[in-house]
């Protein structure tokens, strides 16, 4: 990095103690706008986006986690370890506010968008819009917040090339693969760039269509495979939660236990407390309500509290706090799961700023709808005090609303290259939805410039991952932490 740019760019973290605010696009001619993406260029070079060395004070990678775990369910954050210690791309999935702090202390466009802040390529995937159709896009949203456009990128490309190493895969098809998330997201900004804001507004990828593109490439098992999840995932709905989660208990629906990954509440609490914990998720439900829209509110005054459980989600979550809680409407053919997820601040607050949402729910909602062209009718937060005294934000959607997520550990080359070229069309639409299309298409121009800088970075953040999963083993095999594996 040239010490023009480091001088302009690296912040050590917490200097940036600004509020994180929602972009905004002036209203200038579309050529300014162009005109000054392309500019950035002059104190942002593309090509200074293929360095990146760990900072002289960059802090152990297992005291950030452990920092993380001070606010978790003690008895889960072994889950945790033992599933971030699978491998070092499953590392990867945990490692979130470990890149962040990385991201931030490198080169940055100033060309903000709403990040996901946690793109990486297993937080795509499917789900049901709602008119029902199976659409393609980012589906995770707890670091969410506006920062400059790259982090996200970076995180994709770098959470392909280690999946690409978890593959097998040699160091020329992993450069293809990585550099081909970038041209991807960089000609699909180039094209949403020039459309009118509202053919914009409601682009989306649906997966009907991915599977026609993706049978002129696959060979006939693929396409059996593919067609058999889209299927699963079509099914895959509360009506189908009820079956598999919940047994009928002295007549009524109960959710069953299975701990510690799913414990219903009545064996987290002392049974003095079990009636008035049931009263506070009634009121929990009421004040979730009050965040939906009128017509939403209507639907959910349908169903009735029944029964609730805490339940163990995803790698990097696990330890936060999420319930799901079991609804009944008509009869009991007509369920309704939702899920309540804690929502903590985002990892990457200390670099860019508290959000403008006071409610970490409210922000993870707010994100999601900004880059989502199409949501979960049943989004919505709320915030409480838990048993404990500790008031947290939770942020609430359906459990399982037709989810599906790409087979990764099963994909060839081919098969990777062309989720990376999907991946990097949907975050450039995600992207363009909250910032200035026209000025991040400007700054990325036409060339392979910026595909290669970034396929770059991919290789060489892939080797600190790998440095800081050896971390994580050397202090499970010490004792320093505990690892459940297996669950």
């Amino acid at each position: 990095m040239t010490t023009r740019t480091a001088q302009r760019t690296e912040l050590s973290p917490g200097k940036r103690t600004r509020q994180a605010a929602a972009p905004k696009i002036e209203q200038l001619p579309v050529a300014e706008r162009a005109a000054r993406g392309k500019a950035v260029r002059t104190d942002v070079p593309r090509g200074v986006h293929a360095e990146w060395e760990p900072a002289s004070d960059r802090r152990d990678p297992v005291e950030v986690l452990e920092e993380q775990a001070q606010t978790r369910v003690p008895e889960l954050v072994p889950i945790r370890y033992g599933r971030m210690l699978v491998s070092p791309f499953t590392f990867y999935r945990g490692a979130a506010a470990l890149m962040a702090a990385d991201l931030a202390s490198g080169p940055r466009s100033e060309l903000p968008v709403q990040l996901c802040g946690d793109a990486h390529l297993s937080n795509f995937g499917a789900f049901a819009a709602p008119d029902r159709r199976l659409t393609f896009g980012v589906n995770d949203f707890d670091e969410t917040l506006p920062g400059p456009f790259e982090w996200d990128l970076k995180r994709l490309v770098a959470s392909f090339a280690v999946a690409g190493r978890d593959r097998g895969f040699g160091a020329k098809l992993r450069t293809r693969i990585n550099s081909g998330v970038v041209r991807s997201y960089r000609e699909s900004m180039r094209d949403f760039a020039s459309m009118r804001n509202l053919d914009l507004w409601y682009a989306r990828i649906e997966v009907d269509d991915l599977v026609r593109e993706f049978a002129a490439e696959a060979t006939a098992k693929q396409l059996k495979q593919t067609e058999k999840n889209v299927a699963h995932a079509r099914t895959k709905d509360s009506l189908k939660a009820f079956g598999k989660l919940t047994q009928v208990v002295d007549g009524v629906p109960r959710i069953v236990s299975d701990p510690p990954l799913i414990v219903p509440v009545e064996e987290l609490v002392d049974s003095q407390q079990e009636s008035s914990v049931y009263e506070a998720f009634e009121g929990l439900i009421q004040s979730y309500r009050r965040t939906l829209p009128n017509d939403r509110r209507r639907l959910i005054d349908g169903f009735r509290f029944v029964h609730a459980a805490r339940k163990v989600v995803g790698v990097g979550s696990v330890g936060t706090r999420a319930w799901i809680a079991l609804m009944i409407g008509r009869d009991d053919d007509d369920p309704l799961f939702l899920q309540a997820k804690e929502a903590e601040s985002s990892v990457l607050e200390p670099y860019l700023g508290k959000g403008e949402f006071k409610s970490h729910g409210q922000r993870v909602v707010e994100g999601q709808r900004l880059m989502q062209s199409a949501s979960d009718i049943m989004l919505g937060w709320l915030s409480t005090e838990g048993l404990d005294g500790v008031k947290r934000d939770f942020y609430v959607r359906q459990l399982w609303d037709a989810k599906g997520s790409a087979e990764i550990e099963t994909m060839d080359p081919n098969a990777l290259a062309m989720y990376a070229r999907i991946c990097g069309w949907t975050l450039a639409k995600a992207h363009a939805r909250s910032g200035d299309a026209v000025a991040i298409a400007g700054y990325l121009g036409t060339s392979r410039v910026f595909d290669q800088a970034l396929a770059a970075f991919a290789e060489i953040y892939a080797d600190q991952n790998e440095r800081d999963y050896q971390a994580l083993e050397e202090a499970a095999e010490s004792g320093r932490v505990v690892a459940q594996p297996g669950l």
